[in-house]
């Protein structure tokens, strides 16, 4: 199987099941000298790992990470660093009534099409699980970041149409409730629509707005390795990432070239621009704004209801999810979206520096 390794100098490739004996990453590229430690990655894990709340699967793991190599005396050490995380609660006979037929909205069909054979046992690595690895080796991103003062954060700006009021956006907010919310009044009524969905055996989809500042200017390539192109791959390849808005995004198709152009202004001999429209990306390179992505996550598949679907032997059949399955994805998933941002700005950032004369 290709396409596990991601990034130009600092190069990440994840590994393991949903259902194997482990989970990690191996970063190759990683600058000598900076200071990480277990404790430093194992809080940016604690935050996607499962059975926090009601609104996640009640899979019970730790996600406990060991540092393999690349680390001496708290110090990277400029050669691979390989992260792992054990797997300790998978019932894989949760699992023995989908081995021959194709789950609606999973990976399952897609997954049997290309390679004739797939690991039905929670999705292989089709499964949310993956994202551990992901998640390990964006928190060493984050610390390179912010050596160069760079700080990215996210969360759940809308579940269902309930969307978050941009009046009472509160940053200290996003961490106090389940939902990643950073508006308390949106949480509980977001809250009230996800009871429901559970109770009816549902499921629901959800934007997670993320956002990067401290950025300077001149990051990125101008032609196919543009820092919003490198972004949009990146946050795509996350499961159930279905769309990909930067700036205004999709808003753009309403806009006026008189209202989305962002001017420019000199303050205390610095470029600023009076809005950000262009969501701190222009040309393919940050302007020196703040940079807002939005990722769009669809419903979780795995529903308890009764489906349609068909046998791997094309025979129409139904299927009854069974399992400890997520009613929603995206909150889980925000610290996610933040480490495939760090990794992809921090390997620019390196290739910039390279580029520097």
């Amino acid at each position: 199987m290709s396409g596990s390794i991601y990034g130009k100098l600092l190069k990440v490739s994840t590994w393991g099941e949903s259902h194997g004996a482990a989970v990690g990453a191996v970063i190759d590229g990683c600058p000598a000298g900076l200071a990480i430690s277990e404790e430093y990655i194992q809080k940016y894990l604690d935050r996607r790992k499962p059975g926090q709340s009601e609104y996640s699967t009640k899979r019970a793991e730790s996600d406990t990470v060991k540092i393999l190599s690349g680390v001496f005396e708290g110090k990277t050490t400029g050669t691979p660093i390989s992260l792992m995380v054990e797997n300790t609660s998978h019932h894989s006979a949760d699992y023995s009534n989908i081995k021959d037929v194709f789950r609606p909205g999973h990976a399952d069909y897609t997954f049997n099409a290309k390679y004739g054979f797939r690991d039905y046992r929670g999705g292989g690595r089709s499964s949310g699980r993956e994202t551990i690895g992901r998640v390990a080796a964006g928190a060493v991103a984050m610390s390179i970041l912010e050596e160069y003062g760079v700080e990215i954060y996210a969360y759940v700006s809308q579940i269902g149409d309930i969307s978050i009021d941009r009046d009472r956006f509160d940053k200290g907010e996003i961490l106090k409730n389940p939902l990643y919310m950073p508006d308390h009044t949106a949480y509980v009524a977001a809250s009230d629509y996800l009871d429901k969905l559970i109770q009816n055996k549902d499921s629901s989809g959800a934007m997670v707005e993320c956002i990067v500042t401290g950025m300077p200017a001149g990051i990125g390539e101008p032609v196919f390795d543009k820092l919003d192109a490198r972004l949009a791959y990146a946050i795509m390849s996350i499961g159930a990432v279905k769309a990909v808005e930067i700036g205004d995004g999709f808003d753009v198709v309403k806009a006026t070239g008189s209202k989305n152009n962002d001017e420019f202004y000199m303050e205390n001999g610095e470029v600023k621009k009076k809005t950000n429209h262009s969501g701190g990306i222009l040309g393919g390179m940050s302007d020196g704004s703040d940079i807002i992505l939005r990722a769009a996550f669809k419903p979780t598949p795995s529903i308890f209801r009764k489906q349609k679907t068909v046998t791997t032997d094309g025979r129409d059949t139904e299927i009854e999810i069974k399992g400890r399955h997520d009613p929603i994805i995206a909150p889980r998933a925000v610290v996610v979206v933040e480490a495939m941002t760090a990794l992809t700005i921090a390997d620019l950032i390196l290739v910039n520096k390279s580029s520097l004369t």
